[in-house]
């Protein structure tokens, strides 16, 4: 019996300090008196060993340091965690280049699918090197005075301090570096959801300088409200939090924003050339269901990846994100089926995305049966907006970005608050009550800050640059005559 419990002491030992296992060999008898054999090290005991095995189960687990920083075995990055966060991160990426691009190019006409993928790109770049210079800084630094509720400061300015090997500027286990990268995803795919509602029409110039304010008016600080420790709506984490409502991965910060601007953008620059009387239908829908499929699969590093690491809560967001697109896609084709005669891969598609939208908020958040009936609700408001509000106010929103991430983010936002379980997420047990009134004030403050920055922005862009095309080169299309390039020889 002494010599297995030798040997378990001597595996718990090779795993907090790194050395060599303990074989049942090892333990044999020492020699004979009468060889001379060099003096054993001693067996740490049970005791000894708890503080690093603290670290280790910390780890396991996705909790918090038990070791202080400079004693711990393991001070940087957690592998498994860190490797979760890095797959994430390309799969936010992924989900606008190339899923987004192919989504939107496959809905316009032929003549415009390369200005659709050149503002993608733009924003991509562009944000960027927004982000590299003070849009990190500004969304999570901590903030000076009054302010620091509502907006950072400039401490990580060209990423000063945001190192690779250091951790805790998001979570515990993941690096510092790829926190700022993950976060750069979606600060990339926000603005070009915007691009749905204006595809066809607006100068890339003025998509440019309106996506470099914006980002300053409306991203910026909505990052820092949501998600910072700080942030005025950022209920898991600041105890002093205006409104403490909860945002899982997006709700309020990216698809409401994008949708609440998209439509008063696309109302402001006014309906494309000839809608309502010609032909505008998808060009390809071959390349918009393509793009669908790869918006879905990006979605999990959207939703799993915000968990922060590979755990149970990554894992519940990913089913729940799984059902409610599912069941978003089916529900959306059946209700055109039933109230248009057929049910059309734009249906599927348009669901699909919907769903992934109306979860967002609450994918961490809830539980499996509850994100079936958010994907329910999600097939048919959206669908209904898209279907018909759409065409009693009369707005041109070209790609439907309104219908669903303004509408389907605002919807994703209410429903988080009713169907939020501590069964899912304990944080949700300290914040419960009240928190529909909670996700009310947030949704309220989302839209009249997105409303009423959109409308100063635009004004300052008609201002300087334009934000129409002229009339000619809206017949020509925008590839050619903006890009110098056609997506398609014939």
């Amino acid at each position: 019996m002494n010599r297995w419990r030798t040997l378990a002491l001597g595996l718990l030992a090779s795993a907090a300090l790194g050395t060599a296992p303990l074989s049942a060999q090892d333990v044999a008898p020492s020699a004979p008196p009468a060889v001379a054999a060099a003096e054993p090290a001693k067996t740490p005991t049970l005791e000894e060993l708890a503080a690093d095995l603290g670290d280790i189960q910390a780890y396991i687990n996705n909790g918090a340091r038990v070791t202080e920083a400079g004693k711990s075995k393991i001070p940087g990055p957690g592998p498994g965690h860190n490797a979760w966060q890095m797959v994430s991160t390309a799969l936010v990426l992924f989900m606008t280049l190339p899923g987004l691009a192919l989504f939107y190019g496959g809905l316009v006409r032929k003549k415009n699918i390369l200005s659709v993928i050149a503002q993608c790109m733009g924003i991509a770049g562009l944000v960027t090197i927004l982000w590299w210079a003070c849009g990190y800084s500004l969304s999570f630094g901590a903030g000076e005075g009054a302010l620091a509720p509502f907006i950072g400061d400039l401490s990580f300015k060209f990423l000063e301090g945001v190192e690779p090997t250091a951790v805790g500027a998001g979570y515990h286990w993941i690096s510092d570096s790829m926190w700022c990268m993950f976060q750069l995803t979606f600060a990339i795919i926000t603005p070009a959801l915007i691009v749905g509602a204006i595809a066809e029409r607006m100068k890339f110039i003025a998509v440019l300088l309106f996506t470099a304010i914006w980002m300053f008016a409306v991203y910026f600080p909505f990052a820092h409200m949501v998600w910072a420790g700080s942030g005025f709506m950022c209920g898991p984490l600041n105890p002093e939090a205006g409104i403490k409502a909860i945002d899982f991965a997006g709700g309020t910060v990216v698809h409401m924003t994008s949708g609440w601007s998209a439509l008063i953008l696309c109302i402001i620059l006014g309906k494309r050339k000839g809608y309502g009387k010609d032909q505008m239908t998808p060009h390809s829908m071959v390349m918009c269901a393509i793009g669908t499929g790869m918006l879905w699969v990006g979605w999990y590093g959207f939703n799993a990846g915000s968990a922060l690491g590979a755990d149970g809560i990554a894992a519940n967001a990913f089913t729940t994100t799984t059902l409610a697109a599912g069941t978003a896609g089916f529900v959306w084709a059946c209700s055109e089926w039933i109230l248009r005669g057929k049910p059309s891969i734009l249906g599927f598609c348009s669901g699909i995305v919907a769903g992934l939208v109306v979860i967002t908020p609450g994918a961490g958040f809830v539980t499996a049966t509850s994100s079936v009936i958010i994907g329910v609700l999600a097939g048919i408001i959206p669908f209904l907006a898209v279907a018909y509000l759409k065409r009693i106010l009369g707005y041109d929103d070209a790609l439907d970005t309104f219908g669903v991430h303004g509408v389907g983010g605002t919807l994703g936002a209410i429903l988080t608050g009713i169907f939020a379980d501590e069964k899912a997420n304990s944080v949700v047990a300290g914040l419960k009550e009240g928190l529909v009134g909670e996700q009310l004030k947030a949704v309220a403050l989302t839209i009249v800050w997105s409303v009423a920055a959109t409308v100063v922005i635009a004004l300052i862009v008609k201002i300087l640059v334009g934000l129409r095309v002229d009339p000619e080169v809206e017949s020509q299309g925008l590839d050619l005559a903006e890009h110098g390039e056609a997506g398609y020889e014939h």
